[in-house]
């Protein structure tokens, strides 16, 4: 049984939450909470396993019991966004959420059956998260990051590409890679499984916070060196050829797909489209997308990389990766910028 404790200011919210919970056999609401001040008092009472947290609250808002929790009893967050907190959730991620799904909203709202599933679902992952690990990446951010070297004269090791995918725990390790990885004079494509509005934001905030050039991917868009490009939240990418330039193609997801956007598709589509010239990388998050891509990318002389244990988060995918046998280096999160620079700057 997981134990569950809602803290939100809306009674409203509280008691949908809850019944959201509690619609699944296997997880209990011991405590609700009205503010972050009430919520560290039901903490010390129920030591819960997984608390949603509304982030504007008064008396201590969200942002103020994140940093509470995370140094006193580290527990797994799902962070609850409205519309004016939207930016706001990658606050909450480097702070120590695992996760965020949106507010319920109004009593009718149409969306709230799909909030109920993404919450559920979320909740189910409490298992698989590293609190050790989550806790050590907070603190690790709690310093400035190094700065980025200057942009490498050339990618003497051959690549054209590299791409990323990541889910639970993705958008602050991706933020940490690109706010310490030398300006590299490649093209990144990245896979990050988040609902749709949320990864232009998340593009626009690591666009501002690193030398990287970075934005929502678009159809058609021409992939130029030292540019970053994120697929769009609900949306499947990929990459293509035209004319020897590598380009995006960005399309409407099937209602078969199990990801929207897919780590495996993306590194499906760069594999065919760069062969031995591609660098593929998996980061934290749950379950195997990008496994089965992998194999072929390594089969056609490409280069990869998985996050360790050490650091993930979740050790889901990156675990499944290197369990098919062609991931070729395996180093923690605080290693892969060096990863890439040798990669892109060793001939």
């Amino acid at each position: 049984m997981i134990k569950a404790l809602v803290i939100d200011d809306s009674a409203y919210n509280r008691v949908t939450l809850s019944r959201m919970l509690e619609s699944d056999g296997s997880i209990k609401v011991v405590a609700t909470a009205v503010d972050g001040e009430d919520g560290i008092k039901q903490v010390l009472r129920h030591k819960p396993d997984v608390i949603t947290l509304d982030l504007e609250m008064p008396v201590l808002d969200g942002f103020a019991f994140l940093r509470w929790i995370m140094a006193n009893r580290p527990t797994a967050v799902i962070a609850v966004s409205s519309k004016s907190s939207d930016r706001s959730v990658f606050k909450a991620l480097e702070l120590g959420a695992v996760d965020f799904i949106a507010k319920p909203g109004g009593r009718v709202s149409p969306r709230l059956e799909e909030i109920r599933r993404d919450l559920i679902g979320k909740v189910m992952q409490v298992a698989e998260v590293q609190i050790d690990n989550l806790r050590a990446r907070v603190r690790a951010g709690e310093a400035p990051p190094p700065p980025a070297a200057a942009l490498a004269d050339g990618c003497l090791g051959g690549l054209d590409l590299v791409a990323i995918g990541s889910s639970t725990g993705g958008p602050p390790a991706l933020q940490q890679v690109f706010q310490t990885l030398a300006l590299l004079p490649v093209p990144f494509v990245i896979a990050q499984h988040m609902p749709p509005t949320f990864t232009r934001l998340f593009a626009e905030r690591v666009n501002r916070l690193t030398a990287y050039d970075v934005c929502e991917a678009e159809d058609g868009q021409f992939l130029r060196p030292g540019g970053v490009y994120i697929a769009p939240g609900g949306m499947q990418m990929e990459v293509h050829r035209d004319s020897e330039q590598l380009k995006v193609e960005v399309r409407a997801s099937r209602p078969a797909d199990l990801y929207a956007p897919c780590v495996d598709r993306l590194f499906e589509t760069a594999s065919d489209a760069c062969g031995a010239r591609l660098l593929a990388i998996v980061l934290t998050g749950m379950g195997d997308d990008g496994a089965r891509a992998i194999r072929k990318i390594r089969d056609r002389g490409g280069h990869t990389i998985a996050e360790s244990a050490d650091t993930a988060i979740i050790f889901g995918m990156p675990r499944a990766a290197i369990k098919t046998g062609a991931v070729e280096e395996v180093v923690p999160l605080g290693d892969i910028p060096d990863a890439i620079r040798r990669r892109c700057t060793t001939a």
